[in-house]
């Protein structure tokens, strides 16, 4: 075989592993965009940086819709097979949140494109709840080992939309897709603490999907606040249950960063940038040293995890570690 077709090749099987996880580098890109500019309410020149991280991740996902709608004309079979498969399928769900995240990006200076952007979005992950819901009431191939922290992204994801849906929609609106967020966080978190203490450890490759397990209460508490407008006893609940699980995790660090890379690596990014948003938020309602301290720490911790990964996964795409399968 010659050269280009040896090369035509092995892009074809790259796009064919294209993994549909590929759309949380974006949920990671626009949780930064919405923290920085959160944090330029504390230091004026950090605003513009969110503007421009918030233009980079949607160019990001511009680019990976593109990709996975060739993979879906082109290898349609294993696209449905990862929509379909029960771990798999919950990351199809990086989708419709990337939509609704990028709204919340662009509220502020491009409040037009940010509904469109949320109308879509909501939509979208309205539709995949039920599908995910109704696959895992009816299907046969499941069992408890199937479960992970990932599981929180298609169904506990709806926690997220009134964060830009108070904005855009009827609160009414807002607080119904709140409540199926809520509902099912604490559905979901039994059963996965559950299958975590009392079964097989999660692979290498989910072990960073340990850190979803922020994002709910982090998210939550967002959200709340964007509802209510003020801090009360729940939201206190929510903000220092998504501390005492970012602790937690940090505690683990070490174990973490003997992983070897891979895309499930930017599970760290989101949640990441959701506790910091949470952070920065508790700050302007409830000033103190401490607060103020720990949202510089968290926004700090952000950018070089944020950094970090983009390094890696470009070395990873320049070696073709990525798009491989098993990865």
């Amino acid at each position: 075989m010659s050269a280009a077709g040896e090369h035509n090749t092995m892009t074809s099987t790259r796009l064919q592993n294209l993994p549909v996880s590929f759309f949380s580098s974006v949920m990671g890109l626009a949780g930064l965009a919405i923290a920085l500019q959160r944090a330029g309410e504390l230091w004026a020149p950090l605003h513009p940086f969110g503007l421009l991280v918030a233009v980079l991740s949607a160019l990001v996902f511009i680019a990976l819709t593109g990709l996975y709608a060739a993979k879906l004309f082109r290898y349609r079979a294993e696209a449905v097979a990862e929509l379909t498969h029960p771990v798999k399928m919950s990351f199809g769900a990086t989708f419709s949140v990337s939509l609704v995240l990028l709204s919340v990006a662009f509220l502020s200076s491009q409040p037009a494109l940010s509904f469109w952007l949320w109308a879509v979005g909501a939509g979208l992950h309205l539709v995949f709840t039920l599908y995910v819901l109704s696959a895992w009431i009816h299907k046969e191939n499941f069992d408890i080992n199937h479960i992970s922290p990932a599981w929180f992204i298609p169904v506990v994801g709806n926690i997220l939309v009134p964060v830009a849906g108070v904005a855009h929609a009827s609160a009414e609106l807002s607080w119904f897709f709140f409540s199926i967020g809520l509902l099912f966080w604490i559905v979901l978190f039994t059963i996965i603490v559950y299958r975590m203490i009392f079964h097989n450890p999660l692979p290498d490759k989910l072990l960073p999907t340990l850190f979803i397990l922020i994002a709910p209460p982090a998210v939550g508490f967002i959200s709340y606040i964007k509802l209510t407008g003020d801090i009360d006893s729940f939201a206190r609940v929510l903000y220092y249950g998504a501390l005492f699980l970012t602790l937690l995790l940090f505690k683990e660090l070490p174990r973490f960063v003997r992983l070897p890379f891979y895309l499930s690596w930017w599970a760290y990014s989101f949640p990441l940038a959701a506790m910091t948003v949470a952070t920065l938020i508790m700050q302007a309602h409830v000033p103190s040293a401490f607060f103020t301290f720990l949202s510089w720490i968290m926004v700090v911790v952000l950018d070089l995890v944020i950094v970090y990964l983009l390094a890696r996964t470009l070395v990873a795409v320049t070696r073709k570690q990525i798009c491989v399968e098993g990865h």
